[in-house]
């Protein structure tokens, strides 16, 4: 049923609570899953400015990418960094690429309070989304 799953994590405590939905779906089904985690940026005063949680992009997925291949599963990770806002587009353009059957993610990251006001990340993923989104809270 769910043969290439997207797991998207942004190193948030509640996407870190994704992991384990992930894990387990992808056992089950013998998925293989590709590991997303967007980063955005911005330029500021001539520098480039991280948006991100205090860890790297790279260590951050190279560590959620061991998780799963420690539980057996097949996966990969991807790497994008974007402008700010972008990132719902960008969750969905690698859902697409890779053919996913089902994204999971966290209905609240690291833009917990302006996802309040704006709609987030979670609700834009979920009404742009061509395969089933999962929601973690």
């Amino acid at each position: 049923m769910f043969e290439r799953i997207v797991v998207a994590v942004d190193g948030s405590p509640q996407s870190s609570k994704t992991i384990p939905f992930g894990v387990d779906l992808a056992q089950k089904y013998g998925s293989a899953v590709t590991v997303v985690h967007v980063r955005e940026h911005a330029r500021y005063e001539g520098s480039d400015v991280d948006f991100g949680p205090p860890i790297t992009a790279e260590d951050l997925v190279n560590g959620v990418v061991a998780m799963f291949r420690e539980a057996g599963v097949e996966a990969k990770g991807e790497i994008r960094r974007v402008s700010p806002g972008n990132t719902p587009e960008q969750i969905v353009e690698i859902a697409n690429a890779v053919n996913a059957d089902l994204i999971v993610m966290g209905t609240r990251g690291m833009t917990e309070w302006k996802s309040l006001v704006l709609g987030g990340v979670a609700n834009k993923v979920l009404h742009h989304a061509t395969c089933p989104v999962l929601l973690v809270r």
